[in-house]
Order: C-alpha cells, then structure tokens, then sequence
C-alpha cells in the first residue's frame, strides 16, 4: 500500500501554475521590450548566441524538480508488513439520495453537497466499524462494498454526484434492499442502514421493504434532509446555474422534505430519524445510538509498517535542479553544430 506521511504538503504542488504564470508574463514582457528596439528579427541577429529553446527546457526542469521536492516533503511511504487485525465494530451502509431534487439549497450549500460533508465528518469518526454505500434515484447501486478502509471510502465519497444514476426519482425501496443484500455474514444483528434523502418517494413501498430489513436483523435509521417549506432546483451548465427545472406548464419545481414516509421506516427499522437542518445534520446523534449496538468481532488485513521512500524522489528533484542551473541560456558550439535544439534557420 502507498501512503504519504505529511499529504498537507502536496497543497504546495499549487505553486506550480503560479511559477508557469510568472514565467509567461516575464515572456511577454521580454517581448514587448525587445520591439521598443526596432524588428525582432533584427534584435534576434543581434544575439546570435541566444537559444530560443533552453529557457522552456530550463523551465520544465524546474517544474519537475521542485514537484519532485515537494512529494519528497510529503514523504511517500510503502507497507511492508500485512497483517490481520481484530476488531469489533458495527457493519454500517450509508443510502444516500442523489435524485435531482438534492440540488435544492434549502439546506446549504446544497441538500447533496451537506449530506457528502455530513458522512466525511462520520468517517472521521470512525474506528474499529466498517462501512458501506449506497446510491440511489430511480434505481439503486452499490458506491462501495462493505469495507474497513476509511480512506478509500472518503475516495469514493468525493465521486458521488447527481449524475450517476440517469434513471431519475427516488426509489428508497429499492435502496432498503439492495443494502440489505449488502451486508456481510447472516447474523441478524450488528447491522445499521442510515438512508439520507429528502423523503420524496414515489417509486416503491419503502415502510415495507425497512419491515423485510429489520427482520433479517437491520436496524434503519433516516435523515430527512430538507426543509418543509422546500426550494427549486437549480439546472446548471458548465458549472454555472442557469435556472431552475420547470414543469411541462412553465411553473418552477418546488421539492419539499416529506417527513411521514422517512418516520415510518425509521420506525419499522427500529431506529430513529431525525430531520436535518443548517445547524445539525443529524448523523452524530445517529452514531451515538450506532456506538450502543452490538459490536461483531471480525478480521481486517492491513499494514503496520510503512517504510520511506522521500529519498528517491529528493535525490531525483535535486538532481533536476542542479541540472537546470548547469545549463545557460546560451547555445554552445558544440550544440549549435549539431543543432541538438533545431535552431538553425
């Protein structure tokens, strides 16, 4: 497994496109000043010795050698050592709406957007509990099976958008059972189901598929995320908002959070819901109820020792560096016989 020790200190790697634009300017500057002299062409006789090309080589090998640097800061390490570890945890499968409707901004920044935050926090807290995701609108999909590994599910978290299922509406039933069939083992308990939505459904009979859940031993809690009074959605293009989504008379869509339906599963799953708001997302309330369970015992590989490899990439990117101040912007005889830079006109 590859991990970095410090991965703060790749936010440094954003230099980069400020050095390229520093280098541009300073280019164009270089230009302008030359045609106060008179004809480029003319200028360019007048250096004869000048390479047009070893700026830009000189450039690249900065650039390579300060990212190579900065991922060395960074300290890129390798596992050396898989072992399995024993845990007891709760198994934990996330159903989180993505529909249209999500994009509303009753709850900022967006319904969807709050809810991704929301679980990146409950990662975080996270110990020795797996977790799982679900995705659903029309249809329903497995985002990521069961796992132990906190930081690819974070990976997969950040992926999740409104544009992964085509098939639009909000089919929490079939939510509720693909969960279901994706928890691990037969056991019927150590299991919890946190469906967040906006509580529109209009595909299914969801309070019957959380009764079918519960029996094989899932406990469902919901997150109504929304508010009463609801709110557009807004259609956007190339990132930017251009209106918002119109029914076939001309009226502006208004999707409000409907509690009945995300009340009964809770109640059939024998969990609790709670409606989200701008202050409260709810989830910490639901992981405290979660941390009273039932805890499994089961085995994870992982490694438990990390060896460094900084040392490759700061010899390669001082290497650059020395390399870049070794060459001159000048084109040596050598070079210029054997027009290494195809600068010969």
């Amino acid at each position: 497994m590859f991990r970095f020790a410090h991965p703060e200190y790749l936010y440094a790697l954003a230099v980069l496109p400020l050095i390229l634009l520093v280098y541009f300017y300073h280019l164009r500057w270089k230009t302008k000043a030359r045609k106060q002299f008179g004809d480029l062409a003319l200028v360019e006789r007048l250096a004869p010795n000048v390479s047009k090309t070893k700026p830009v080589t000189k450039l690249v090998l900065n650039l390579l050698g300060i990212s190579l640097v900065i991922i060395a800061c960074a300290n890129p390490q390798i596992g050396t050592r898989l072992e399995e570890v024993k845990r007891e945890g709760v198994d934990i499968i996330i159903a989180l709406d993505i529909s249209n409707s999500m994009k509303a901004q009753d709850i900022k920044p967006s319904r969807l957007e709050r809810s991704k935050q929301a679980i990146s926090r409950l990662i975080d807290k996270l110990e020795n509990d797996r977790i799982g995701m679900v995705v659903f609108a029309g249809q329903a999909y497995v985002q990521l099976p069961i796992t132990s590994d906190y930081a690819a599910a974070k990976l997969f978290l950040s992926t999740i958008d409104t544009d992964l299922i085509p098939t639009q509406g909000t089919c929490v039933g079939c939510a509720i059972d693909l969960a279901t069939e994706s928890f691990v083992g037969n056991d019927n308990k150590h299991k919890a189901l946190i469906i967040i939505t906006d509580g529109e459904n209009h595909e299914d009979d969801a309070v019957e598929a959380a009764k079918k859940a519960h029996a094989t031993g899932v406990v469902i809690h919901t997150i109504g995320m929304g508010s009463p009074d609801g709110a557009p959605i807004p259609i956007s293009r190339n990132g930017y908002q251009t209106d918002f989504l119109k029914d076939k008379a001309g009226n502006t869509v208004i999707t409000k959070l409907e509690t009945l339906t995300l009340e009964q599963i809770a109640s059939e799953g024998k969990g609790q819901f709670i409606q989200a708001s701008n202050s409260d997302d709810g989830l910490s309330t639901i992981l405290a109820q979660i941390s009273k369970m039932d805890k499994k015992s089961f085995g994870s590989k992982q490694f438990t020792d990390y060896e460094d490899r900084f040392q490759y990439f700061l010899a390669a990117g001082l290497l650059l560096l020395l390399l870049e101040f070794t060459i001159t912007n000048k084109r040596s005889k050598i070079i210029q016989q054997m027009d290494l830079f195809n600068e010969k006109k």
